[in-house]
Formats: C-alpha cells, sequence, structure tokens
C-alpha cells in the first residue's frame, strides 16, 4: 500500500467481523493518539482506493495534526469491477448485510479495540463512496453523529445497474415522498438522526446536480427542517446553504462549489494546502475536508482559514497552535490530572512530572532533541 504524505502507512484490518461484503479495511493512527478520539470513517470513489482517495483529499494530514482517527473501507474489483462500491444493490445497501454491514463491523471493531468516542463517528465518500456514505448514515444513524455526501446521491432510489445509471444522469427522477420513505423505512428509529453536508461541482455530468437537491429533501424531511427555514450564504463564489431543525441546530448543509466538475473540491494551490490536486481532486479554492471537519468540531476556523490562504497571507505551519505540539499538549491535559493524584498520593514530587513527560513525547515525535 502506498504511504500517505506524512510517512505512516495505513495499516490493514482483518478478522473485523463476519465481512459479508468482502471488502478490505485500512486504519490510520495519528502519532499521539489520546482516548476518546473521534473517528472519521472515509470511502473512496469509483476507479480509487484507499491510499489515492487519501493523497488527494488529504484526511490523513489532518487527522496527524488535529488527532483523530481514520477508518477507509476499500472495494475490491471481485465485487465491482470498476471499484464502485455497490450503492445500488439491494443486498449491500440494506441493514445487517452485505458492504454496509462490512462497514459496520469496522467501526464497531475499532470503536472497541482502540477505546475510540463511540458518539463522535463521522462519515463521507465521493460519487459512488458518497452514496454508500448516505447508505451508511440512512441504515445506521444511531452509529453516526455527522457525514457528508460529495457528488453523491440520495439513499434508496436505485436497485441494480439501470436504475443506477438513469438517477446518476437524473432521469426519472423519485418523488418526495419516495425519498423520504425510503429514509423511514431504512432503520428502526434512533430518535437522532446525524447532521447531513452536501457538497456537488455545478457541472457535474456524471453525477448531475439534481441528485444533491434530491439528498436535501430527503434528509430535510428526516430533521422537520423546513424549506423555508434556511440560511444562504456566499463563499469565494460558490453558494452555501444550510436548513435549521426545531430546535435552530443547522441539520442540513448544501455547498454548490461554482464550475466544478465530479470531484472532491480542494485548495491545492493555498500556501499551506490539505490533500493534492489529481483525477477527481479538483482545485476549487475550497477545502472540503477542512470545512467538513470543522462542522464536525474536528478542526477550527483557523484550520479552515489557513488552508485556504494564497501565499503570503496563509499563517506559518510553526505558528499554529492545534500542530502536534498542541496535540501532545491536549493529551497530557487528559491525564495529568490522575498523574498527579497518584503521584501525590505516593508523596512524590509532582512538579516536574508532567512537563517530563510532555518533552520525553516530543523527543520520540522527532520534535525535540
Amino acid at each position: 500500500m502506498a504511504e500517505v504524505q506524512n510517512s505512516r502507512r495505513l495499516v490493514e484490518l482483518t478478522g473485523f467481523g463476519s465481512n459479508p461484503g468482502a471488502l478490505r479495511s485500512w486504519l490510520y493512527l495519528p502519532t499521539i493518539f489520546a482516548p476518546g478520539a473521534s473517528l472519521v470513517v472515509v470511502l473512496h470513489g469509483c476507479t480509487q482506493n484507499a491510499a489515492t482517495y487519501d493523497h488527494g483529499a488529504g484526511w490523513t494530514q489532518l487527522a496527524e495534526e488535529k488527532g483523530f482517527a481514520v477508518l477507509f473501507p476499500e472495494q475490491q474489483r471481485a465485487n465491482n469491477a470498476n471499484l464502485c462500491f455497490n450503492w445500488f444493490e439491494p443486498g449491500d445497501t440494506s441493514r445487517d448485510s452485505g458492504e454496509a454491514l462490512s462497514i459496520r463491523e469496522m467501526i464497531g471493531h475499532v470503536v472497541q479495540s482502540h477505546g475510540m468516542n463511540s458518539r463522535s463517528v463521522h462519515i463521507t465518500g465521493l460519487s459512488a463512496g458518497g452514496a454508500m456514505a448516505n447508505v451508511m448514515l440512512a441504515t445506521y444513524p444511531e452509529v453516526f453523529a455527522g457525514g457528508a455526501i460529495i457528488g453523491g446521491l440520495p439513499f434508496g432510489v436505485a436497485a441494480g445497474v439501470g436504475q443506477a445509471f438513469e438517477r446518476m444522469q437524473g432521469r426519472n427522477p423519485p418523488s418526495e415522498r419516495t425519498l423520504q420513505s425510503a429514509l423511514a423505512a431504512a432503520a428502526p428509529n434512533s430518535g437522532d438522526w446525524p447532521t447531513i453536508s452536501i457538497w456537488h461541482g455545478t457541472h457535474d455530468q456524471t453525477v448531475k446536480p439534481v441528485n444533491a437537491a434530491q439528498s436535501v429533501t430527503q434528509w430535510i424531511g428526516a430533521h422537520g427542517a423546513p424549506e423555508a427555514l434556511h440560511v444562504v450564504e456566499d463563499l469565494k463564489g460558490h453558494i452555501r446553504k444550510a436548513w435549521r431543525d426545531e430546535n435552530g441546530r443547522e441539520a442540513v448543509e448544501l455547498y454548490l462549489i461554482s464550475g466544478m466538475s465530479h470531484g472532491v473540491p480542494l485548495a491545492a494551490t493555498a500556501a499551506a494546502p490539505l490533500g493534492n490536486a489529481g483525477p477527481f481532486m479538483l482545485e476549487t479554492g475550497i477545502s472540503s475536508t477542512a470545512r467538513i471537519a470543522r462542522g464536525w468540531g474536528l478542526a477550527t476556523e483557523e484550520d479552515v482559514a489557513r488552508v485556504e490562504s494564497s501565499a503570503g497571507h496563509a499563517a506559518r505551519p510553526a505558528a499554529d497552535p492545534h500542530g502536534i505540539k498542541g496535540i501532545v499538549a491536549k493529551a497530557m491535559e487528559y491525564v495529568a490530572p490522575k498523574r498527579r493524584a497518584k503521584r501525590a498520593e505516593a508523596g512524590v514530587d509532582t512538579s516536574q512530572g508532567v512537563t517530563k513527560v510532555i518533552n520525553d513525547a516530543l523527543r520520540a515525535a522527532g520534535l525535540m532533541r
């Protein structure tokens, strides 16, 4: 498997469950990984694999900095010749069956094995991966705090390859009632739906933008977020809309990226870019990865500004308070009170203990001598 940008390899997971969808699974853990960290599940598009998608979108690059884990389910050619997740096959898109169950098993395995925060699991994907992310959000809503669908399709609108192509091209569109009924029937009512972020290029000819509108219709119905209750923003010539639920929370958002075709929006020419431009990884001046992570509480406004800033205006990486030193300090905030209490009970001087542990951790990471 190819190395990711920060020279740490993705580790393949095996034995994570019955794996009825016969998928592969790759995990990334950051250098400094604290108990209770968040998990992001990332689903590649057709013709891609875990490593190529990550190289473009930059999820492990951000994870290394911010201290969360990333799980990459990966399709195999034996399941789909084009390496697409089978978002249109009923046997792979129903709760507790096929590829959907395989992904659920992976998530359960890594959350339990690594002591992750089960209330801070998120999922995203592009194209077929975006459609499959929507499948997971619909069939296992209790698992996810939030999801992001990039160039994807609504849930439950195709059964077979023929219908899949029709929906991708916007032909024979499902009714509002069909969209919302499919979602309502996908899983037992958990009472809480994940927040939804939908991204689509206005010039996408592979998966027509009408699919984004249908996904909005599907999810604002689930959240009880009336069409009229939304905000509209202009972002560098792109449009962002958001719909609030009855509690005033932004439950569903839509980014329409002006002039973009089929792919992931990047700010790859920024002074401090996140990810790399390439096939289906498209320069737009907007970093979908950073903005999605910010919406999930995994990144900050400052992070978004930094990775979207042009040369001459970007913050220097060394001045970033959320870099690896910040991660070490944050991890020590978690362990320091317990460590001090135990040492104090034993009558040991604790004044230098935490500082020594932090310095040792920085040396281990190659950041101090």
